[in-house]
């Protein structure tokens, strides 16, 4: 049977692609970020079962260095299985009833798609809006409160599609005395930047895995407080996701009695532990202040050969740099010299920003000096070659002066 078998496939000509090989990048784009060894290495540890002794005991560790990460002792702490935009979507769908009123900040691509997550789940959504690259004042945001009265108030810490880092302090003083919940998207922040839930009164929070915490994309770092878990007791009306109920998910996450509701990726929680454990064991002020190390040596060296930051010094972010494209320089053209010789990637502008910025990102294991020097000295090969002129040497230059003197 088994010989007939093997005629038959090679009598139909069926083909067997041979063993996928990936390239090595440098990814210095919006993400994926570069992942560390150990991570990568703790997806191939053996796989077992999701209800699993070990893997149970991997789940409550998991959940206490997430607390640790998001700065918090919420109870409800826990990944996603999903992607951040998993995330986005667990946060809305279980806080938003049909009918509810919600303000969402939209000055990018992330904030435009929360304000579209909250309209699919039946909300009454008022949009206050900036332009790509800007930030929201605390008087247009009590504004936005006093004229809607929402029952959630959503917000982009750091806005991906722009660059941009909306501050959050006070903003909670705003929206509790409203009698309304702060939800945050803080995918690319998460463990790059300050952003503690507890002392910033932050009701629930979203991240992503493959931003800051350096690991690869599938799972979606949620937080909520004891507003938010009050919201959820409360309900009247089925949440919109059956995958992502948190009434359910929890029961799987809980520390105690645990109710299978789906097969977690094993795997990709091996490599979130393995993560998690590389960013505690360095400390988030180190690591945030390893962020703001790079980001200097990398703006440094950007404006010594003229190019400029789309956004705003106060409200730059130090993990995902937005800068403008010179006057004549091929946006498409560039990227590509840069990926095909050189192995390294970015990203390009989204929305009003297509084809005006390029988005760099120093974020996670990314930050690194030798990624930001081998990236300079590959931007001026790319910039020489369509004949953009600046001083052969002095971006390199200029960063390698900021890595001598600023220590």
């Amino acid at each position: 049977m088994a010989t007939e078998l093997a005629q038959t496939i090679a009598a139909d000509n069926f083909l067997i692609p041979e063993s996928a090989q990936p390239p090595r990048r440098l990814l210095m784009g919006p993400g994926p970020s570069e992942t560390h060894p150990g991570v990568l290495a703790a997806l191939a540890r053996p796989t077992v079962g999701h209800l699993d002794p070990f893997f149970l005991q991997l789940m409550n560790e998991l959940q206490e260095m997430l607390r640790q990460v998001f700065q918090t002792r919420n109870r409800l702490t826990l990944a996603v299985s999903g992607t951040g935009s998993a995330g986005m979507e667990t946060c809305l769908v279980n806080l938003i009833s049909p009918g509810d009123r919600v303000v969402v900040g939209v000055n990018g691509v992330f904030g435009g798609r929360m304000r579209e997550v909250a309209q699919r789940a039946g909300a009454n959504v008022l949009a206050i809006e900036r332009p790509f690259g800007e930030v929201f004042s605390l008087e247009e945001i009590e504004q936005a409160i006093k004229s809607h009265s929402p029952k959630l108030v959503g917000l982009v810490h750091a806005e991906t599609s722009t660059g941009a880092m909306q501050p959050l302090e006070g903003v909670a003083d705003l929206v509790h005395n409203a009698g309304a919940l702060l939800v945050v998207d803080c995918v690319t922040s998460l463990a790059g930047c300050p952003i503690p839930i507890d002392a910033w009164g932050i009701d629930a929070a979203y991240s992503g895995t493959q931003k800051c915490i350096s690991c690869p994309p599938g799972l979606a770092p949620v937080t909520f407080g004891p507003r938010a878990e009050e919201v959820l007791r409360s309900r009247t009306t089925p949440v919109q996701s059956w995958y992502l109920d948190l009434g359910l998910v929890s029961n799987y996450w809980a520390e105690t009695s645990r109710a299978y509701h789906h097969t977690a990726p094993i795997n990709m929680n091996y490599a979130l532990h393995e993560a998690l454990r590389l960013v505690l064991q360095e400390g988030l002020p180190a690591r945030f202040a390893r962020h703001r190390y790079h980001h200097s040596a990398l703006r440094a060296g950007l404006e010594a050969i003229g190019i400029q930051f789309a956004v705003a010094a106060a409200h730059r972010l130090p993990m995902l740099n937005a800068v403008l494209i010179p006057d004549g320089v091929d946006d498409v053209a560039f990227r590509g010299r840069l990926l095909r010789d050189f192995g390294i990637e970015i990203g390009a502008g989204l929305g009003p920003l297509k084809g005006r910025t390029w988005r760099i990102g120093l974020m996670g294991e990314t930050a690194q000096a030798s990624h930001v020097l081998l990236f300079l000295a590959a931007v001026e090969n790319c910039l020489a070659a369509q004949g953009y002129r600046f001083t052969p040497g002095a971006g390199v230059a200029a960063a390698n002066e900021f890595y001598t003197t600023a220590r």
